[in-house]
């Protein structure tokens, strides 16, 4: 069965560009790619836990940062191919991104070798432009920039 994460999506305004944080997905899998490889921080949603409740949860877990204290708004449930639903909410904040404490997570690798490797959830978050979050995000939250951009007006 496929299942539900909840994340956050915040942005910024710099100069008037709008900016979006992402974060570049830990692990030997992802090491070397950049494209497509970059999420919202985000995480499953935990059995009686609302969205909203797993989003700041899992953002906190993921960056090693608190949420900024500011209202959140959804962006909408984004389906990937596998099935796999992401609900996503955004707020506008300016975080400094560079003191992320990663959360870790254990994962098989290589794949199907029965080893188990500790790796961060994430290794870098920064803030990047629209269009350039468009391009580095996974192609299942593509679309919550444009979701975004309708949001505030861009």
């Amino acid at each position: 069965m496929p299942t539900t994460s909840a994340g956050i999506l915040l942005h910024r305004r710099r100069s008037g560009v709008l900016e979006v944080l992402v974060a570049h997905m830990g692990g030997p899998m992802w090491r070397r790619r950049q494209e497509r490889a970059w999420t919202a921080p985000k995480g499953e949603i935990e059995p009686g836990e609302d969205a909203e409740t797993a989003a700041r949860r899992e953002f906190t877990e993921e960056l090693g940062l608190p949420v900024p204290d500011v209202p959140l708004h959804d962006l909408g449930a984004f389906r990937y191919r596998s099935g796999k639903v992401v609900v996503l909410l955004t707020g506008e904040a300016d975080l400094d991104v560079t003191t992320i404490v990663p959360g870790r997570t254990t994962i098989e690798w290589p794949p199907r070798s029965g080893r188990r490797l500790e790796v961060p959830e994430v290794d870098e978050a920064r803030w990047v432009d629209a269009g350039t979050a468009r391009r580095l995000l996974v192609a299942g939250q593509a679309p919550a920039v444009d979701a975004l951009e309708a949001a505030v007006g861009a």
